[in-house]
């Protein structure tokens, strides 16, 4: 059977433990130093809780050591490995080299989209390598996933929903020319989700105060049987800065559309254990989105951008029919409450929000009526019953097991299986005196049936013998958990930790020279070029901070497409731009070059 896996992020130990109880096959989380996401960061004891906690329904823990890394700091890298290592972690992610030429233990790495994982020539250098992963770039479509599955063998993993980055992973940097901050640092300023306007050759501005580079949220549900199809075993809901709600939501919604495509194909089974017991119903539309996309996937991108805010839309709802003194009316099937959030649109584009004071049916009370309009279409960014419903649900998640009562010669014998083959027994002689009573059969069902707080959950209970069964009810308890807490330990004694050891090789790298955008920024990393047979070694951007005419951006997003006007687009019309174009956000300015045999866009600093 081929195991697929559902990621889910995890910014600390809380929305860990809510993304393995709502579904999460496996979770990845931050370290201490050393990730992507600078301000989730987390303690190698908490990652250790987490593990231990995953590791019951055979879900995994892997742990971002995703940054490019000075060489101060390799000692302190190599060591945190270790530690997490010993924590437990079933894999690092990772995106400096230099962490090959390290003494590390056999803890399998996955390849971070950091290390911009777009071709077949770069995956097939990871395989040699012996990595275990490859996470691929946002930007492949499903025949190109199908086609590196082909000619690989290096499992996959793709994002499937969440935020999504402009620039291509590892590529970006535009927020270190602009900032300081290095997106290869895990210090991103977000420098795509800023206004910009867009300039001409002459000056002339074409598009004033948009947000130009900021992009619609991916939502790849329609196509997780088609990933699953062409290769996907692993897919990966980004947002390890969001809150537990967007946890637990995102994560049973992904769970529920994979486990309905996974009961009608047999061949395909999911990576961990356990049945999902929700106790509300996940709706993706209602956490933090910017309106949805399915970007690249199908090689034909429509409306992607979300050019007029950075922000979060949340869920359509409706458009009003009626404004009053105090109140408008909408056309809405949706129930709005008092303390929503709601959001629209101005006549000049512009976002605005407003909170429900009074709803009475479709009659909304608000502060705010000074901007609205007949046929303005509202947005609800923030459902109150919902998010309050996420705060008190107990949804749980329970492993499968069957219990058989038997008698052998003069004694009962119990024996519990788990949905994963682990099988203990417990053997008792209960056949009493004549002066307690047998205890009836549909009654020891019930008693065995009961697994309380336990991981638990009996879904078959056979009684094969005739024998009466003679105790107390109390002892029969007493069986029961004894027997699930030997079925228990049996698990997690019988967890397997993969292990993989990356032996060093001199395996050619596809390029036999490189410039900044390969991020080398220590010693261990040029190492590790200058042995696969790179020539020619250009320090990282960090170190040399040479920005001047850079490319700090590639995009397969392109602007002139965005705008209907790519010029090998049938349908699309002419353009009376005079090129080249411009980005400009007041302080800094940027340079477009468009690249149409790659289909890319290239932003270039103009310092």
């Amino acid at each position: 059977m081929k195991r697929i896996e559902l990621l889910s992020p995890a910014k600390d130990l809380v929305c860990g433990i809510a993304a393995i109880n709502h579904g999460a096959d496996a979770v990845y989380i931050g370290a201490e130093r050393f990730g992507a996401r600078k301000n989730a960061g987390n303690s190698v004891q908490d990652i250790e809780k987490l593990v231990n906690y995953a590791h019951k329904y055979y879900a995994k823990v892997y742990v971002t050591v995703n940054t490019i890394l000075y060489d101060n700091e390799l000692k302190n890298a190599e060591t945190l490995i270790n530690e997490l290592y010993k924590a437990g972690a079933d894999a690092i992610i990772f995106q400096d080299y230099a962490l090959l030429d390290m003494n590390l233990p056999p803890i399998p790495l996955f390849a971070s989209t950091q290390t911009h994982n777009y071709t077949i020539e770069k995956v097939l250098f990871l395989q040699n390598l012996g990595i275990q992963r490859v996470i691929l770039a946002r930007e492949l479509s499903v025949s190109a996933i199908k086609n590196i599955k082909e000619n690989s063998r290096i499992e996959l993993e793709t994002f499937i929903s969440g935020a999504l980055c402009v620039s291509f992973s590892g590529q970006c940097y535009m927020s270190f020319t602009g900032t300081g901050r290095s997106a290869n640092r895990g210090e991103c300023s977000q420098s795509c989700r800023m206004q910009y306007s867009l300039l001409d050759k002459n000056g002339k501005t074409l598009i004033k105060d948009k947000y130009l580079l900021s992009l619609k949220d991916l939502n790849l549900e329609s196509y997780l049987k088609d990933l699953m199809y062409a290769g996907v075993s692993s897919f990966k809901i980004e947002g390890r800065m969001k809150d537990i709600n967007y946890v637990k939501n995102t994560t049973g919604y992904f769970r529920n559309k994979i486990d309905h495509i996974l009961a009608v194909n047999p061949e395909y089974k999911k990576s961990s254990s356990g049945k999902i017991l929700f106790s509300f119903t996940p709706d993706i539309s209602k956490t933090f989105n910017r309106g949805f996309s399915e970007y690249f996937i199908n090689d034909k991108p429509k409306n992607i951008s979300s050019m007029d805010t950075p922000k979060s839309l949340g869920e359509y709802i409706g458009e009003i029919t009626l404004i009053g003194k105090d109140y408008f009316i909408m056309k809405t099937d949706k129930k709005i409450s008092t303390g929503d959030g709601l959001c629209y649109f101005t006549e000049d584009k512009v976002l605005a929000g407003m909170n429900v004071n009074k709803s009475v049916g479709n009659r909304v009370y608000t502060d705010c009526l000074s901007d609205k309009y007949s046929g303005q279409k509202i947005y609800r960014n923030n459902d109150i019953e919902f998010e309050r419903l996420l705060a008190r649900e107990k949804t749980i998640r329970k492993v499968g097991i069957g219990v058989v009562m038997n008698c052998i010669e003069d004694q009962f014998v119990l024996i519990a299986s788990d949905e994963d083959g682990n099988q203990v027994k417990k053997t008792f002689s209960a056949f009493g005196n004549d002066g307690i009573k047998a205890i009836p059969h549909d009654q020891i069902i019930r008693q065995l049936s009961k697994t309380g707080d336990t991981i638990f959950i009996a879904n078959a209970i056979e009684i094969c013998t005739e024998e009466p069964l003679k105790c107390s009810l109390g002892e029969l308890n007493e069986w029961r958990r004894e027997l699930l807490k030997l079925l228990y330990n049996k698990r997690i004694q019988s967890y397997i930790r993969r292990e993989a050891k990356i032996v060093k090789s001199d395996s050619p790298y596809y390029k036999r020279s490189i410039d900044y955008r390969e991020n080398a920024t220590n010693q261990l990393a040029e190492n590790f070029f200058r042995r696969h047979h790179v020539e020619d070694i250009r320090k990282g951007m960090e170190v040399t901070r040479d920005i001047s005419n850079k490319v700090v951006m590639v995009t397969k997003y392109c602007l002139k497409n965005e705008l209907t006007i790519c010029p090998f687009e049938p349908s699309h019309k002419k353009s009376s731009f005079k090129e080249p174009l411009y980005l400009s956000d007041n302080r800094n300015k940027y340079k477009l070059e468009f690249h149409c045999a790659e289909c890319e866009m290239h932003i270039i600093s103009e310092e």
